[in-house]
């Protein structure tokens, strides 16, 4: 993607939809400071202002962000399996799959405490999490993954935990087994 290599510096990938509900006006709005604190490399179609706001961004930052607009499946998974950090700052995520991917990739997702995202990162041990849709508080999670990642052990320990989670079909469909029989069990007391 034409980044410089910096063996010194996160990547933070970001692969999705450039619209709001996926918060990337806020990713927007942190993205310079974002740039002094490790490299950032985008992946993602949208809305055209996004788009447009995203590429001005990379000609500010040459080297250190770099953006490709458009959506290509191989170029997702290298970003999520080759980022540090993945970031998914979303208004709402019923569900969300980027934060289970990149945890199987052993990249810790930065999310939004919200939906599936607050369901699926267990802040500060498979990935970093934070409350409310703003830019210092995505900054305030970089900055925590960026002090983490420069801590190897530490940084090995998180990821090696996400790589541990399950989120097979196997494993929800013995949770609401579980759930169903306990309610049922309810019933007849």
């Amino acid at each position: 993607m034409g980044l410089q290599v910096d063996a010194g510096a996160p990547l933070f990938g970001s692969v999705g939809r450039l619209t709001h509900q996926k918060g990337i006006d806020v990713l927007l709005a942190a993205a310079d400071e974002l740039a002094a604190l490790g490299q950032l490399a985008v992946l993602g179609k949208g809305e055209r202002e996004h788009e447009s706001a995203l590429r001005l961004l990379a000609l500010r930052h040459p080297g250190r962000i770099a953006v490709q607009i458009g959506f290509d499946e191989g170029l997702a998974h290298l970003i999520e399996a080759g980022a540090d950090a993945f970031l998914m700052p979303s208004r709402f995520e019923p569900c969300g799959l980027n934060q289970m991917y990149s945890q199987r990739y052993g990249t810790p997702p930065i999310v939004r405490a919200t939906g599936g995202l607050a369901d699926t990162v267990e802040d500060g041990v498979t990935g970093f999490v934070f409350e409310r849709l703003e830019k210092e508080d995505l900054l305030g999670a970089v900055r925590r993954a960026a002090a983490l990642w420069r801590d190897p052990s530490g940084w090995r320990a998180m990821q090696r935990a996400a790589m541990a989670r399950d989120f097979s079909w196997e494993t929800a469909a013995r949770r609401y087994a579980d759930l169903y029989l306990k309610l049922a069990t309810l019933e007849r007391a």
